[in-house]
This record gives C-alpha cells, sequence and structure tokens, in this order.
C-alpha cells in the first residue's frame, strides 16, 4: 500500500503518521519533543517513528509532508527563531528527512496544514471563509479562502498569534508585549497561574482546567482571564476577516467548555460592526489529526506528482458549544 507520510511537530509533542490519498488517516503515533535536545535529534525521532509506523502498517511512503510552527519558509524548509522550539533556527527540515527516506518532502506552517485540512475533508467544506485557530504551547492561525490558502509576501504565514491585545501585557519572546500568543497560550496560562502560586510547580493548562473543575478560586480565575484573551483575540480575527467559520483547537480547547460562554459573551460585546451571527464557531472535524492530515495535503498540493484530482472524503463537524 502507498501513502504519504505525515510529521506534526509541536512545542510539546511530535506526531507522525500515514494518511492515504482520499485524507484517510491509516495510522499514528506520537512521541514529547524534547525540545532542549536540539532540531537534529527530533528530526531522528520523527524518522524513526516513521519508519516503524510504515514497516507495522506495511506502507510504501510516497512522499512525506511536515507541519511545523513558523517561522520557517514553507518552500525550503528552514526554520527562522520559532519561540517555541528554542535552539532549532536554521534546522533544514527537508534535508534532514529526504536524506532519510529518498522521497519529496514538504513543508507547511502547522497551523496553516491544520487549516488546509479541516477546509477540504473537515469542518470548513462548506466555508468559504475559513478560519483555523490553534490554541495550545503556541497561537496560532490558517486563513484559507475559497479554497485557496491565504499566504503572505514571499509565501510567509500570518503570524495571527503575535498581532497585539494588550499592550501593557507580558513580554513575549517575539519582542512584542501582549501580543495574542504572550497571553492566551497554554504556557502563558501556565505562567500565569506560578505568579499566582510560586510555590508549586508543574503547572499546566490541563492541570489548571481540573481544578478549575474542582472549584479551585485561582484555577477558576486563570480560566477566565484565559477565556477573556481568547475572545479579544477571536474577535479581532472576525472583525477584520468576517469569516463565515472559525475552527478552534489545540490542546487548551480540549477544555473548549470551560471558556466558550465567556468567550461568546464577550464576541457579543464587541464585535458590531461585522455580522457576527454569520459567523459559526466550530470544533475542528478531524481533532487532534488535523496537523497530521494537513501535513500530508500540503504534500499532496504542491508534490512534484499532480493529485489534484483526489476525491474529498466526508467528515462530520462537532459544533463547540
Amino acid at each position: 500500500m502507498k501513502a504519504i507520510g505525515a510529521i506534526d511537530v509541536g512545542g510539546t509533542k511530535i506526531a507522525v503518521g500515514a494518511v492515504a490519498e482520499d485524507g484517510t488517516l491509516l495510522g499514528s503515533s506520537r512521541r514529547p519533543t524534547f525540545t532542549d535536545r536540539g532540531f537534529a535529534a527530533a528530526m531522528r525521532d520523527a524518522a524513526e517513528m516513521l519508519r516503524e509506523l510504515t514497516a507495522r502498517l506495511g506502507i510504501e511512503l510516497l512522499g512525506v509532508g511536515v507541519a511545523c510552527p513558523g517561522p520557517l519558509d514553507p518552500f525550503t524548509g528552514i526554520l527562522g527563531d520559532v519561540g517555541t522550539l528554542p535552539g532549532w533556527e536554521g534546522g533544514d527540515i527537508v534535508s534532514e528527512l529526504e536524506s532519510a527516506f529518498h522521497v519529496p518532502v514538504i513543508v507547511e506552517n502547522d497551523a496553516d496544514a491544520a487549516a488546509l485540512a479541516e477546509a477540504h475533508w473537515g469542518a470548513g467544506q462548506h466555508s468559504r471563509r475559513f478560519v483555523y485557530v490553534t490554541i495550545s504551547t503556541g497561537v496560532g492561525a490558517g486563513i484559507v479562502l475559497s479554497g485557496d490558502l491565504y499566504r503572505g509576501v514571499d509565501g510567509a504565514h500570518p503570524e495571527i498569534g503575535h498581532h497585539i491585545v494588550d499592550a501593557s501585557g507580558p513580554r513575549c519572546y517575539c519582542g512584542a508585549r501582549g501580543c495574542w500568543e504572550a497571553l492566551a497560550s497554554g504556557l502563558a496560562m501556565a505562567e500565569w497561574m506560578r505568579q499566582q502560586i510560586p510555590a508549586e510547580n508543574g503547572w499546566s493548562a490541563a492541570r489548571i482546567c481540573e481544578l478549575a473543575r474542582a472549584g479551585d478560586e485561582a484555577a477558576r480565575r486563570a480560566v477566565e482571564r484565559e477565556a477573556h484573551y481568547i475572545g479579544l483575540g477571536l474577535a479581532n480575527l472576525i472583525t477584520i476577516f468576517a469569516p463565515d467559520m472559525i475552527a478552534i483547537g489545540g490542546g487548551v480547547m480540549k477544555s473548549a467548555d470551560l471558556f466558550l460562554p465567556r468567550v461568546r459573551e464577550l464576541l457579543r460585546e464587541i464585535v458590531t460592526q461585522v455580522p457576527l451571527e454569520k459567523a459559526r464557531l466550530t470544533a475542528p472535524a478531524l481533532g487532534d489529526d488535523s496537523g497530521l492530515v494537513g501535513a500530508a495535503l500540503s504534500w499532496l498540493q504542491r508534490s512534484p506528482v499532480s493529485y489534484r484530482g483526489v476525491e474529498t472524503p466526508h467528515h462530520r463537524s462537532e459544533h463547540v458549544r
């Protein structure tokens, strides 16, 4: 069986998968990223996982698609100074993986890859103005207009996670104060909790949400703060792009029910200049697999061999409530 290898690199985990030409995820595995071990070690880990997976499934690779946080050049696969992957600047993803697998490798920004997957095979299939937002270790977004991924000059990914929502906020690694990622990411949520209770270690967004459900007051305030900043960022996106659909994914949004009541309330309060009622919020239909499927789709769209005649499978879109 032939399939596309997919690698989804994140600040906390690396996932690999094998994806059929119709978008079906045939199998996957994941492990922690261990960013402090460096870029080359992470690429070796990813290659090892993908070899093990394809051997187990009996798959011959057509190519490898990679989704990775930016800044990066999606056409050369060379990383810039990625705040969630410290020390990886200058890493050449294409060179590393082509030498490992001897097949064409295509690289895409992780939010853009997930946006493509959801727009073509997921929640945004019937949307002409679709935005995918991921709130996890970092914050990012991809924009798909009439089926085409929006790119900036020189193919750059718009770093929406670094637009300013509170100029008096904490300094971000990007150099700005109060950008969306510095206030609404999982790491930002954990850092705020550390400041409130400095005697405790091991804070994470998942732990904070668990404590909030149990009634912990500090965790409840952390959730309220997170919902406020998620809402402000979304309000800006809706006001600027007037989309008909936004899918909100990422690890933090596994607890979407804790945040969305306040998010929706805030949107109603401040989004007054565009038709908010037509901007539908939804969960990613592909769930945690959006990045893997999007990495493969990026390969299908940009590889030397054209696969544009591939039939689109149908997925059920689950609404965020």
